[in-house]
C-alpha cells in the first residue's frame, strides 16, 4: 500500500539561496506527521509545496500513490488550515464553513448535512449566524478547522494554526486537533516551531535546521535518542544539558571527566558503555539528574555539586548547578528543599546519557 504523503529528494530555491536541501519524508494513511523547528528552518515552505503554493525546484510529491508536481492545489484533495484563519469577514460562520462545497458544486442538502456533524464535532452551533468579527480567536480557529473538515480531504495540512492564540487557549485547541484525530483518524500534517506542541500531537515528527532533515522519529525517539546536537539542544524543555568530556578507562568503567569552574573536575562513571573517543559531548536530560535517594540502579552514579539557582516550578522545582562553563539544570522533586548556594549530591541516571562527537554532533550510542 502506497504512503499517503511521499517527499521524494525535494529541493527548493528562492532565487540563488537553497531552501529546502534533498527532503525526503513520508506517512502512512492516518498518520499525524509534525514538521518542527526554529523561525527559517524551511517547514513552511515544506507545507506550501505540498500544498502546490509553491513549485517545487526539484524531486517529487506523491499524494496517495499519485504524483503531484504539475497538479493544482485545488486538485490535490488536501484542506489548509492557516495560522491567519483565512475566514471571509462579510459571510456568516455557517457560509464560512460551506462555501467551498457550495463553489465545488456540492448539492445543498449535503452541504447542511455536513455542516450540522462538523458544528457538532466542533462545538460551534450557537456560532452559526455570526461573522467572524464577532469571534474569539479560538472561535475563529474552530470555524477554520471546520471549513477543513467538510472537505472530507485525503490529507489535512496545518501551518501553525495556534500561533495566534494565549497560552490557555492553545492548550485547549491542541486537545481539541488531538482528539479530533483520533476520532477521525485522518492524515495530519502539521507545521509549528513549538517542539511542547510536536512532541504532545505527533505521531512523527520531523526535525528541521536550514531546510535540512535533522531526524524523523516518534516523539520517544526524538527525545530519548536524538540524533545530533542540534535535536538535542531543540527538543525538550528544559532543554538536554550538554557538556564537553574527557574520557577515560578504568577498568570495567568508563570515566566522564567535565571540567567545573572551580575545583577538581566532575568525574561520571558509565558502566554500560563500550567505547568512545577521548573526547565526547555528554547529553542528559534534566529528569535523569535527581536527588540522591531518588535513584538506587546499578548505573547510576552520585555526584557532589554547587546550586546556583532554585526555580520553583509547582510539580517540579529545578535547580542550576555551575558544571563546565555551562549551566545545567536538574529535576528535583516539588517538595524538596534547596538553597542557592547550597552543596547537594545529586544521581545521574546513566543508562539515559546521549554522547554525541565533539566534531560531528552526531549521536555515538
Amino acid at each position: 500500500m502506497a504512503p499517503i504523503l511521499e517527499v521524494c529528494r525535494l529541493k527548493k530555491k528562492f532565487g540563488g539561496l537553497d531552501i529546502l536541501k534533498d527532503v525526503n519524508v513520508e506517512i502512512e494513511e492516518g498518520d499525524f506527521l509534525v514538521l518542527v523547528g526554529p523561525s527559517g528552518c524551511g517547514k513552511s515552505t515544506l507545507l506550501n509545496c505540498i500544498a502546490g503554493l509553491e513549485p517545487v525546484s526539484g524531486g517529487t510529491i506523491s499524494i496517495d500513490g499519485r504524483d503531484m508536481n504539475d497538479v493544482p492545489p485545488k486538485d490535490r484533495d488536501i484542506a489548509m488550515v492557516f495560522q491567519s484563519y483565512a475566514l471571509y469577514p462579510t459571510m456568516s460562520v455557517a457560509k464560512n464553513i460551506t462555501f467551498g462545497m457550495k463553489v465545488r458544486g456540492v448539492d445543498s442538502h449535503t452541504q447542511q448535512s455536513k455542516l450540522e456533524k462538523v458544528a457538532a464535532q466542533l462545538q460551534i452551533e450557537e456560532l452559526l449566524a455570526r461573522r467572524p468579527a464577532q469571534l474569539s480567536g479560538g472561535q475563529r480557529q474552530r470555524v477554520a478547522m471546520g471549513r477543513a473538515l467538510v472537505r472530507d480531504p485525503k490529507l489535512f495540512l496545518f501551518d501553525e494554526p495556534l500561533s495566534n492564540l494565549d497560552a490557555k487557549l492553545r492548550v485547549e485547541m491542541r486537545n481539541e486537533i488531538k482528539k479530533l484525530h483520533q476520532t477521525l483518524g485522518a492524515s495530519m500534517v502539521y507545521v509549528t516551531h513549538d517542539q511542547i506542541e510536536a512532541m504532545t500531537l505527533a505521531t512523527k515528527i520531523v526535525v528541521m535546521r536550514e531546510g535540512v532533515v535533522q531526524q524523523i522519529g516518534t516523539p520517544n525517539e526524538i527525545y530519548l535518542t536524538p540524533a545530533n546536537l542540534f535535536v538535542a539542544d531543540f527538543m525538550g524543555s528544559p532543554a538536554m544539558n550538554l557538556l564537553d568530556a574527557n574520557v577515560h578507562k578504568n577498568g570495567s568503567a568508563t570515566e566522564l571527566h567535565i571540567e567545573r569552574p572551580h575545583g577538581a573536575p566532575l568525574v561520571l562513571r558509565d558502566v554500560t558503555i563500550p567505547d568512545l573517543p577521548e573526547k565526547v559531548v555528554v547529553g542528559i536530560r534534566p529528569e535523569d539528574i535527581t536527588e540522591k535517594m531518588d535513584r538506587d540502579r546499578k548505573n547510576t552514579h552520585v555526584a557532589s555539586c554547587m546550586i546556583d539557582v532554585v526555580e520553583p516550578a509547582g510539580a517540579d522545582t529545578f535547580v542550576l548547578l555551575n558544571l563546565s562553563s555551562k549551566e545545567v539544570t536538574a529535576r528535583l522533586k516539588a517538595e524538596t528543599e534547596v538553597q542557592p548556594g547550597q552543596e547537594m549530591e545529586f544521581a545521574f541516571n546513566m543508562d539515559k546519557v546521549s554522547y554525541f562527537d565533539i566534531d560531528s554532533g552526531k549521536r555515538i550510542n
